[in-house]
């Protein structure tokens, strides 16, 4: 995920980081993985990580040899593992951030991240209640850091509820964790625009006969992820539905 961004600066190419300062530490490509056309899973060394919640992000800086900067925001994937993050990174079109990431920076290179950010929009295994995610395209990279976790701590009988709403089914990331829930887990998966064949619901928007069936519980947490205009649909939706507001968290961008 990431805010909008701007057409290309100033400058031809983007220098390696030039340092650690102001909070913003060195992060090294160590790898990455294709996951939808435009979509890529990234995965940095930064030595000096102090951990992260699911939920959180980080900002990410590039500085061209003119000393022009760029700084757009993107979701950590999963939860902490030593000094390695894991970014997922949407190329959105013009943008000179998220393209230069996903298509330009070699394995090995350096650029500069500052975080974790964000303390409201997370979830952690001491979180307890009924846990439902609703996610809205490449929304998922923030609620799939806190499935990951979820499924990395001990066994409970709570119950997940994975919602992610896409246009077609290559538009969906993480499709074989996905494929594959644990006992306690639903995933379901919205297709607005094209579905597989067979499919048992026609295409279309997020509806509420979508999310009734999911709020088992008052005590139900619910983090939505995505679009703004997504993401307050399926707030509303769920506030219609008689969800306390106070159990709604949101995080959205564009």
């Amino acid at each position: 995920m990431s805010i909008p961004e701007a057409g290309p600066g100033s400058s031809g190419g983007w220098l390696r980081a030039p340092g650690s300062s102001g909070g913003w530490l060195r992060a090294r490509l160590v790898g990455r993985e294709e996951q939808t056309a435009t979509g890529q899973t990234l995965r940095f060394d930064v030595p000096d990580w102090r951990g992260h919640h699911p939920g959180q992000h980080v900002d990410v800086r590039l500085t061209a040899d003119n000393g022009y900067q760029a700084v757009r925001s993107y979701s950590l994937a999963a939860p902490a593992r030593g000094h390695t993050i894991e970014l997922g990174v949407q190329t959105a079109p013009g943008g000179e951030v998220s393209s230069y990431l996903n298509d330009a920076l070699p394995e090995g290179a350096e650029v500069e991240v500052k975080g974790p950010l964000g303390s409201w929009f997370v979830w952690t295994p001491h979180d307890k209640g009924p846990l439902v995610l609703v996610a809205g395209g490449c929304g998922i990279v923030a609620l799939m850091a806190m499935l990951r976790a979820r499924r990395a701590a001990e066994p409970t009988n709570e119950t997940c509820t994975l919602m992610c709403s896409v246009r077609k089914p290559e538009d969906l990331w993480y499709a074989g964790e996905l494929a594959a829930p644990t006992g306690t887990e639903t995933i379901r998966v919205l297709y607005t625009r094209q579905a597989p064949c067979g499919a048992s619901r026609s295409v279309g928007r997020l509806t509420a006969e979508d999310l009734e069936g999911v709020l088992s519980s008052s005590e139900a947490r619910c983090s939505i992820c995505g679009p703004t205009g997504f993401v307050e649909h399926a707030a509303d939706l769920l506030q219609y539905l008689g969800q306390p507001p106070d159990t709604i968290r949101t995080e959205r961008f564009g």
